[in-house]
C-alpha cells in the first residue's frame, strides 16, 4: 500500500552538513512482522508528517510504502512464495529505490528467539546492503530498560549501526517523536554514499513477470471455481425438483 504525502518539512542543519540537500521526494518503505504495530506506525507517520515543523516547504513530498507483514514466528521457508514475492516487491514500488527502510519491531516480542530468526530471514529478501538504509522502529517502549530485552536486541541494533527510534503508538498526538524520526532518516541519508537503496532492475523485471503469471493463474482458478459453483447449483436445483 502506498501513501503519497506533501509538505515534508526541511531539516536545514542537514542541508548545511556536507553540502547535501535532502531529497525533494522522500521515499520510505515500512516493513516488519504482523502485529508489530507496523500499520499503526504508518498511520501515525502519515497523519503527523505534515505537522512536525512550522516551516513548510510545499515543494517537498514523501511516499510511504507499507509492505505486507510476515507471520512473526515463521522462517523464510515457512512463508509461501507468493507472500515472499509481495514483501520483496515493496522495495520496487518506489523506483529507483527507497531512501530508507523502517523495520518495525515490537519490543515485547523480540525477546523470542523464533522472532529474531524470522526477522533475519525475511529481511534477507531485500539483500545484505539493505541494512545500510534501515532504521529500526521500536514499538511498546515500556519494555525499554529491561536488561534481557536490551541484550536480545543488541544484534539487531548493531545491524543498523545503532540507528533506531522508539515510537509510542499510544501517543498519537506526540508530533515530536515523528519529527525526531524524520531527522534520523535524513541524517542516515546524508551519511550514505548512495542517495537511495538501488534495487536490481533485472530482478524487478523478473518479479513483474512472476506477478503477471500469478495473476493469470489466479484468474484461471477463479473461473474454474465459478464454473464448479454453477454446476453444483444446477445439481442442487435438480435435486429439489425431485
Amino acid at each position: 500500500m502506498c501513501n503519497s504525502l506533501t509538505f515534508l518539512p526541511p531539516f536545514l542543519f542537514l542541508i548545511a552538513a556536507g553540502g547535501k540537500t535532502p531529497p525533494d521526494h522522500l521515499k520510505l518503505v515500512i516493513v516488519g512482522p504482523q502485529w508489530s504495530g507496523k500499520s499503526s506506525a504508518g498511520n501515525i507517520l502519515g497523519k503527523d508528517v505534515f505537522d512536525v515543523n512550522e516551516n513548510w516547504d510545499s515543494s517537498r513530498t514523501a511516499l510511504f510504502v507499507d509492505s505486507p507483514g510476515w507471520f512473526y514466528s515463521h522462517t523464510l521457508q515457512d512463508t509461501n512464495e507468493m507472500y515472499k514475492l509481495e514483501i520483496e516487491n515493496s522495495l520496487y514500488m518506489c523506483p529507483p529505490g527507497p531512501h530508507a527502510v523502517l523495520l518495525v519491531i515490537e519490543l515485547e516480542t523480540v525477546v523470542n528467539t523464533k522472532y529474531q530468526r524470522s526477522v533475519q530471514d525475511h529481511m534477507s529478501l531485500f539483500g545484505d546492503d539493505v541494512w545500510k538504509y534501515t532504521i529500526i522502529l521500536f514499538t511498546r517502549p515500556d519494555w525499554l530498560g529491561v536488561k534481557t530485552v536490551e541484550e536480545r536486541i543488541e544484534w539487531l541494533v548493531n545491524k543498523c549501526e545503532n540507528r533506531y527510534h522508539v515510537l509510542n503508538n499510544q501517543e498519537r498526538n506526540n508530533r515530536e517523536q515523528v519529527k525526531v524520526l524524520l531527522e534520523k532518516i535524513e541524517e542516515m541519508w546524508a551519511e550514505n554514499d548512495d542517495p537511495y537503496y538501488e534495487v536490481d532492475q533485472r530482478r524487478a523485471a523478473e518479479m513483474e513477470t512472476l506477478r503477471e503469471d500469478a495473476d493469470k493463474r489466479a484468474e484461471k482458478m477463479k473461473k474454474i471455481i465459478e464454473r464448479q459453483s454453477r454446476v453444483l447449483k444446477e445439481i442442487f436445483k435438480g435435486e429439489l425438483r425431485k
